[in-house]
């Protein structure tokens, strides 16, 4: 076990996009296992990511610095500094937060690691699957409707020693 110190945090636990949003991965680095512990900072006018929800993921998060606005489930709530809330695994709450305000928006971000978890964004009907480290995504659209696991269906086309019945 080693002390970490959130001013010294090595850069390849630090992940930036071009619009100036910072994740500092504090879990990867303390090696934790069974959750990740991020604190984002957002600037003004950007997101902390896309909306989304998660199928197995439990969230937990606390509002550091700063204001701004949290989509969830396509209700739009302000936040500041010393607000928090959690996201229970399994429900499917979309979310995202926007920095309406002035000073940079900084959450600490808490959540279980999951072997497999699915996310959902609905702004772009997009799924990603995630599975032992692989990543599956697709639309939405490409999702069968009619399909069905019951092999005695008459609308399955089934083989049967080689011949399609």
């Amino acid at each position: 076990m080693e002390i970490c110190n959130v001013n010294n945090i090595s850069s390849e636990f630090i992940w930036k996009d071009d619009i100036g949003l910072v994740t500092k991965m504090l879990g990867s680095m303390a090696n934790t296992e069974k959750l990740y512990v991020n604190i984002d900072s957002v600037p003004t006018n950007a997101y902390s990511t896309k909306y989304h929800s998660h199928s197995q993921q439990e969230e937990f998060f606390l509002i550091l610095n700063g204001c701004g606005t949290l989509r969830l489930n396509e209700e739009n709530y302000s936040v500041k500094k010393g607000d928090f809330f959690s996201k229970p695994a399994g429900r499917n709450i979309a979310h995202t937060f926007y920095n309406s305000g002035s000073d940079t928006l900084v959450i600490l971000d808490i959540g279980t690691v999951e072997k497999e978890d699915t996310c959902y964004y609905p702004d772009e009907e997009v799924y990603l699957h995630k599975t032992n480290g692989t990543n599956m995504v697709f639309k939405k659209s490409a999702i069968i409707s009619d399909w069905t696991s019951d092999p005695n269906k008459s609308e399955i086309i089934c083989l049967r020693e080689g011949v399609i019945c």
